[in-house]
């Protein structure tokens, strides 16, 4: 049976195997592939592989061979759900892989707004030298003790930064879909998150409702002292409104690692604002992550070999495309 991956290079650049996967099916495996040829690479295949190359429904009616779309990320709206559920098509995803390389990002960008180190290494062979003191200061330094770490979205990822948070003497309030049960997490309502938190970071899916749920109303409600983080997609948050804010200081910083658009044009005002610390989507990108993922990737193409589809997420991406998902956010 031929199986197809159609964008493998970002799970797999080389220091992974496929051999796994190649006991399976016949694998033919591409490192990228641009839309115009979907279709093509995946003619006659049973089994698709994709992570970030979309699978529309005009593709999916194309493919009368396809029975197996597998995603390779947790993420799944690359895929029409509507489309492969008329088909009988599951669609598998991989939830949870990258948790805690996630949490780990989210306070590598945090610590480097708050203490400068990456900053503070491109600086001291030109200037520690002339200092006249023993040290001297490049930026403000911000001591995370006893400040509160909101966190917009309380899932699995959520609760992980909140543990970390909570190791460096944070106190953590949150707004979620979700019950929120723990005793020393308080539950807040939006504006109340926007408002208290002195670090705000982002673990909520991108849907109707929470599309640039980070705005300029949003924005001007934080403390000027604040911090924003984006770890989750790009299209949570209103670039030029945040741009603006962090020009006009509104806000103190902002650590991303995703845009409303990847790779970004050269004309996204983000990467020309003040004070925002941006990585290019790799919070999730770990080894033991991506081994993880990998490792995932075949049990869920075994499971559909073995007519017990896992991690099937069809009925789900079929309400989102419809429209029923709500968030409560």
């Amino acid at each position: 049976m031929k199986l197809v991956v159609l964008d493998g290079y970002t799970l797999n650049p080389g220091d992974l195997s496929w051999d796994k996967l190649r006991s399976l099916a016949e694998v033919e495996i591409f490192d990228r592939t641009p839309p115009e040829e979907v279709m093509t690479r995946a003619k006659g295949a049973p089994l698709v592989l994709t992570n970030k190359v979309k699978l529309p429904a005009a593709v999916i009616e194309a493919l009368p061979e396809l029975r197996y779309i597998g995603v390779l990320a947790t993420g799944h709206d690359v895929v029409d759900g509507t489309a492969a559920a008329k088909r009988g098509i599951p669609v598998s995803n991989v939830p949870g892989y990258g948790t805690a390389s996630v949490a780990q990002h989210v306070f590598a960008l945090l610590l480097e707004m708050t203490n400068g180190a990456g900053r503070y290494s491109t600086v001291v062979p030109k200037k520690w030298s002339q200092s006249s003191d023993f040290c001297f200061y490049e930026q403000p330094l911000f001591e995370l003790e006893g400040k509160t770490l909101g966190i917009l979205g309380y899932g699995t990822i959520g609760r992980s930064v909140a543990a970390i948070g909570r190791a460096l003497g944070m106190e953590i309030i949150v707004h979620s879909r979700s019950p929120v049960i723990e005793s020393d997490v308080t539950a807040v309502d939006l504006p109340t998150l926007f408002r208290n938190s002195d670090v705000l970071t982002l673990h909520c899916p991108s849907t109707n409702d929470t599309r640039q749920i980070v705005n300029a109303e949003r924005l001007k409600t934080m403390k000027p002292a604040s911090y924003l983080i984006n770890t989750a997609r790009g299209t949570l948050i209103d670039e030029e409104a945040l741009a603006e804010a962090l020009n006009r200081g509104e806000i103190a910083g902002a650590g991303l690692d995703v845009l409303s658009a990847e790779p970004p044009p050269a004309s996204n005002p983000l990467l020309q604002a003040k004070n925002c610390c941006i990585t290019p989507h790799v919070a999730w990108a770990s080894k033991e992550a991506r081994q993880r993922l990998m490792n995932q990737v075949v049990a869920n193409v075994e499971a559909f070999l073995a007519g017990k589809p896992i991690h099937d997420v069809t009925h789900a991406m079929r309400q989102f495309s419809l429209g029923h998902l709500s968030t409560r956010l």
